[in-house]
């Protein structure tokens, strides 16, 4: 039998061999693998991790760890403590950093959105999962000394600070900021962070397996901008370790990623470009109607479809 029609491309869709990738389900509901066909980051792109710290001595991180440029600290700095060792002792910043860039097709492990980056360890809590405002503001200032062009911040609370905003405001990068915890709606009891209202900030709220917003989730049709996966989601832990964690928390670093794969694509994009690509780029799911401004979740192919040729990804 003989057919004519026109001929047309599909896509090849890589799939990392790390060890455990077949438990993210995360990576594959924002498109990731096919953006990764084209790209997976660059270590010119650091992404500061506002947290606990980061273990930087698991095997799944420790290559994408930054290198401070002065003597004052060398992966990052622990603001809390006002020390140069910002070690994890709680795994909260650690399972987060896995998310943004655990090192991808390694046979080990997990992956994270951006395979090649680096990050910063800023340290803002001791050994519980509580956070010093202080400390935060220390952290953002000095990661605008240093050039850090994206934040990942998974804390938060109902407490407004002045202060806080005011760095924020004045921090010259892209602040991704998980919405928070409550199952509530933002815009009427506003969860900061993620709730003040700054150019720099993105704040993501978390969808579960079956796309719609997870329970715990905070919401809100104004304040809150995008969703990400933010439930069930693998990745690593202290001392080598791997674990499953819920969250907002684990919803912002999936942004987080996609920002740093975007910045190591188009160097020269702006932190406001980089916000209006994720953005503007979503996956409108009707679930997310009315829950965040954007109506979607994150979708990285399309993110990275709209900075270069169509037919490249």
């Amino acid at each position: 039998m003989i057919f004519a029609e026109p001929d047309f491309y599909m896509e090849m869709l890589i799939s990392p061999n790390d060890q455990y990738y077949r438990y993210l389900w995360g990576m594959r509901k924002i498109n990731a693998p096919a953006a990764w066909n084209c790209f997976t980051g660059s270590c010119d792109v650091v992404v500061g991790v506002i947290d606990s710290g980061i273990d930087y001595n698991h095997p799944d991180i420790n290559c994408n760890m930054w290198t401070a440029p002065n003597p004052r600290s060398v992966h990052g700095f622990d603001f809390y403590s006002n020390n140069n060792c910002p070690m994890d002792q709680t795994g909260h910043g650690t399972h987060v950093a896995g998310t943004i860039g655990a090192i991808g097709n390694n046979f080990i492990g997990v992956t994270g959105v951006c395979w090649n980056v680096k990050m910063a360890a800023l340290k803002i809590g001791g050994n519980s999962r509580r956070v010093d405002v202080v400390a935060a503001i220390e952290a953002i200032q000095y990661a605008d000394e240093n050039n850090i062009p994206i934040l990942n911040n998974s804390w938060g609370g109902r407490g407004y600070s002045q202060a806080l905003k005011y760095v924020i405001d004045q921090y010259d990068g892209l602040f991704i900021a998980a919405a928070g915890n409550d199952g509530m709606d933002n815009d009427l009891i506003p969860t900061y962070p993620a709730s003040y209202d700054s150019d720099h900030i993105i704040s993501v709220a978390a969808l579960n397996r079956d796309n719609v917003l997870a329970s715990f989730s905070n919401f809100g049709a104004k304040s809150v901008d995008v969703a990400a996966p933010g439930a069930e989601i693998l990745s690593t832990d202290l001392k080598g370790r791997y674990t499953f964690m819920n969250g907002t928390s684990m919803a912002a670093p999936h942004v987080a990623g996609a920002a740093a794969l975007l910045k190591g694509y188009m160097p020269d994009l702006t932190a406001l470009e980089i916000k209006e690509i994720i953005l503007s780029s979503v996956t409108r799911l009707p679930s997310l109607d009315c829950k965040v401004s954007t109506g979607g979740i994150l979708n990285v192919r399309a993110m990275i479809q709209m900075v270069i040729p169509a037919r490249a990804v």
